[in-house]
C-alpha cells in the first residue's frame, strides 16, 4: 500500500515541479518583464530549489561522447553486448582514425566492471569508466531497475547475480581470450563468488580482479548501513520494506525493495549535508554562481535516481552477507544454472591477481572489509597480492572524483597492466590444468 501512497504522491505533485519550473525560467529569462524586478533573482532561485525538490529523477545516461588519450580524442560508442532480463551487459567501444593509436588500443586489456545493485543505477561509476577508457577496452553492468521487469521473467536471487558476472566474463574471455574484473561496493561479494567457482571448476579465471570498497567481511569495523542489517531481523526487513510494484509498471505485482525507501535511507545518513548542500545551492543561484550551481543539479541527478531491487535479491543479500557472512565463514552454497548447488571457495583461487581498494573514510564499508579477501584467497601468491588505503577519501572517492582519478586509478591501471603483460604464461598454466574456457582450452 506504500508504494500506491508514494506514487499516487508523487503524480499528484508533477504539475508543481514543471509550474516551478516554469515560474523559475520566467523570472530569470533576459526577455522577461518579471526578470526586471530586483527580487527576481531570489524568486527564481526559489522556484529552482522547489523544482529540484518535486521532480521525479529519471535513470541517467552514462554520456559518455569520446575520451582524451595524450593529443588524441577518441570517440565511444555505448552499445549493448548482452541483453539479460535484469542486467545489460554494456560496452563502450572506441574509435580513432590514427592507425598507430588504433593498433595500441587493440591490445589492451579487456576489464568488466561490476557495478553495484544497490539503490543508485550503473551510471554512479560514469567517471570509473570514463577513466578507465583511456587504456583499457571497457564493459560494465547495467542493472535494471526491477519495476520494468515484467513477472513472467522470472525471479532474480543473489545466486542469479553469480551466475550473471560468470557469463560475463566468459563473454569477454571469447572475445579476447582473457580478461580483467572491477568490482565496486556491493558486487565485491558475488564477484568474488563468481570467480571461485570458475575456479573450483577449472575454468580459465580473470586475471585479475579488483575489489573496492565492499563487504567482503562487514564485522570488521561495522558502519551504520552493517549496523542496521546486522542489528535488525531478516523478516523485520521483509515485513518493512518489501512492497509489490503497482500497477502503472511492467513489473506490476513484483516484490520490490522499493528504490524511494532506499532514497530516503541514503539521506537520512547524513540529513545535515544535504540540507546545507540545498541551502548553498540556493546561494549560488541568487549570486549567479552557475558553475557550482550546474555542478549540484549534476550530483543529485544522480543521487536522487534510484532504482527498485527485486526482493528475493536483497533479503538474500542481507543473509548471506550481513548475517551469517557465509562467504567468510565458508558456508556460501550457489545454485548454477543447472540448477545445482556448488561451495563457495575462495581459496580454490589460484591464477588470479587480486588487488584491494578501501577508502581511509568510508562510512559504507569500513576498514578491513574489503581487504579481509586476502586472507580468503590462500592460494593467489603474495606476490599477486596488492592493498591500497587511500588516504582522506570515502567510499565514493576511491572511484569517483580527483582522488580516484589521481591516486588511485594510476595504481589499478599498472595492476592490470603487469599481470595482462604476463598473460601467456598464465594461460599456458590455465592449459595445463584443463582449462574449459572458449580462447584458451
Amino acid at each position: 500500500m506504500l508504494y500506491q501512497i508514494y506514487e499516487a504522491q508523487r503524480t499528484l505533485m508533477e504539475p508543481f515541479a514543471d509550474f516551478a519550473q516554469a515560474a523559475a525560467r520566467l523570472y530569470s529569462s533576459p526577455g522577461s518583464a518579471l526578470a526586471t524586478n530586483p527580487l527576481s533573482q531570489r524568486v527564481s532561485a526559489s522556484y529552482e530549489l522547489m523544482y529540484r525538490l518535486w521532480k521525479d529523477y529519471e535513470k541517467p545516461q552514462f554520456d559518455i561522447k569520446t575520451v582524451h588519450v595524450g593529443n588524441s580524442e577518441i570517440v565511444i560508442h555505448e552499445a549493448v553486448a548482452i541483453d539479460k532480463p535484469f542486467c545489460e551487459l554494456r560496452r563502450f567501444k572506441r574509435f580513432t582514425d590514427d592507425l598507430d593509436k588504433l593498433e595500441q588500443m587493440k591490445k589492451q586489456p579487456a576489464v568488466l566492471i561490476v557495478a553495484p545493485l544497490s539503490g543508485h543505477y550503473a551510471t554512479l561509476l560514469r567517471d570509473t569508466v570514463r577513466t578507465m577508457l583511456q587504456d583499457h577496452k571497457v564493459y560494465i553492468t547495467d542493472w535494471k531497475n526491477a519495476r520494468t521487469v515484467p513477472l513472467d521473467q522470472g525471479e532474480f536471487h543473489l545466486d542469479d547475480y553469480v551466475n550473471y558476472v560468470q557469463e560475463f566474463i566468459r563473454h569477454l574471455q571469447s572475445r579476447y581470450g582473457h580478461c580483467h574484473v572491477i568490482s565496486v561496493c556491493q558486487p565485491t561479494v558475488p564477484t568474488l563468488a563468481a570467480v571461485s567457482l570458475m575456479a573450483t571448476r577449472g575454468e580459465t579465471t580473470p586475471l585479475t580482479m579488483t575489489m573496492m570498497g565492499g563487504p567482503i567481511d562487514a564485522r570488521k569495523s561495522p558502519t551504520a548501513v552493517n549496523n542496521l542489517a546486522m542489528n535488525k531481523s531478516f523478516e523485520w526487513f521483509e515485513n518493512n520494506v518489501i512492497y509489490r510494484v503497482p500497477q502503472s509498471f511492467p513489473g506490476v505485482g513484483r516484490r520490490v525493495y522499493p528504490g524511494f525507501l532506499q532514497h530516503t535511507g541514503f539521506v537520512a545518513m547524513n540529513p545535515d549535508r544535504h540540507l546545507s548542500s540545498h541551502y548553498d545551492y540556493f546561494k549560488h543561484l541568487i549570486t549567479g554562481d552557475d558553475t557550482n550551481a550546474e555542478a549540484h543539479r549534476k550530483f543529485y541527478d544522480e543521487y536522487n535516481a534510484v532504482l527498485d531491487m527485486d526482493a528475493d535479491y536483497y533479503l538474500e543479500t542481507i543473509r548471506v552477507v550481513f548475517q551469517e557472512f557465509n562467504l567468510v565463514h565458508g558456508t556460501w552454497d550457489v545454485r548454477n544454472e543447472k540448477g545445482l548447488l556448488e561451495r563457495v571457495r575462495p581459496q580454490d583461487i589460484k591464477t588470479t591477481a587480486h588487488m584491494t581498494v578501501e577508502g581511509e573514510l568510508d562510512d559504507i564499508s569500513g576498514s578491513g572489509q574489503t581487504e579481509a579477501a586476502h586472507a580468503l584467497c590462500a592460494g593467489v601468491p603474495k606476490s599477486r597480492q596488492k592493498h591500497l588505503e587511500v588516504k582522506g577519501a570515502g567510499h565514493y572517492g576511491i572511484f569517483s572524483g580527483r582522488r580516484w582519478r589521481d591516486l588511485v586509478y594510476p595504481q589499478v591501471r599498472d595492476f592490470i597492466q603487469r599481470h595482462h603483460e604476463a598473460a601467456p604464461a598464465v594461460i599456458a598454466r590455465a592449459k595445463r590444468r584443463g582449462a574449459t574456457v572458449a580462447g584458451v582450452a
